[in-house]
């Protein structure tokens, strides 16, 4: 698995087009977020922004290159390679996925900890954290699910469109309007949950065991998204 993971992330750093599409240009829209914090807090809060910058590096990054990683290695034939290793299919698809999902884990962290800085700390750093890892959970499984139905790294930017640009979607919706009308729609989308707990987790104010309870749907749609991913993911190129 490590062995694969390291490969994976030599690949990444070789490949200057998803270097700018899958980190540069999520790390750009985070910095314009940041800078201008003052006016999304007026907008929504500064939990929202931190939700914001949270889902634009998972959508944008972990969820977009996790599938173009996955149709290419699959169009250039080697994850059939790789099944006819000692490897289990669980450990090839780790080791894929691992690079990407460090990376998106760092970017939160120093983006997040830069917000932090220059504007208000969180109220509850251990629930960011949760929030943090159980949105990455979700867009990881999304992405082995979406893989199964893109044929090519370039179909992917059409497959990934409406995962990435949804949950960015929901997020500014909870976001901003918050969950006091239309309640239970919102934590059943995908992210609707996620946002909500990542904005109490920065503002305050909602006890610990309320906000924890938001963790069921993302961690409900992770269960979907990995049955969605073991009936449709395919390890051959698709005809």
């Amino acid at each position: 698995m490590l062995s694969i993971a390291r490969s994976e992330l030599i690949q990444i750093f070789r490949n200057r087009s998803v270097l700018i599409t899958s980190f540069v240009m999520p790390l750009a829209i985070c910095a314009f977020f940041v800078y201008q914090h003052e006016l999304f807090e007026k907008i929504g809060s500064l939990g929202y922004v931190a939700a914001i910058l949270m889902f634009t590096v998972c959508a944008f990054g972990l969820y977009t290159s996790s599938v173009t990683t996955l149709a290419s290695r699959r169009q250039n034939l080697f994850l059939k390679r790789l099944r006819s290793t000692a490897a289990g299919d669980s450990s090839i698809l780790v080791g894929l996925v691992l690079p990407v999902t460090v990376i998106a884990l760092v970017q939160v962290a120093v983006i997040l900890t830069v917000l932090g800085v220059i504007a208000e700390t969180p109220d509850n750093v251990g629930l960011l954290v949760v929030a943090v890892l159980a949105t990455v959970a979700m867009m990881i499984g999304l992405g082995l699910a979406t893989a199964g139905l893109t044929n090519s790294p370039e179909h992917a930017q059409v497959t990934t469109l409406p995962v990435s640009l949804g949950v960015i979607a929901v997020a500014s919706w909870v976001g901003i309007s918050g969950t006091d009308d239309l309640t239970l729609l919102k934590r059943l989308l995908p992210g609707g949950s996620a946002t909500e707990l990542a904005v109490n987790a920065w503002n305050g104010g909602v006890a610990v065991g309320d906000s924890l309870l938001l963790l069921a749907p993302t961690l409900a749609w992770v269960f979907v998204a990995v049955v969605l991913a073991s009936r449709m993911f395919r390890w051959e190129p698709r005809r």
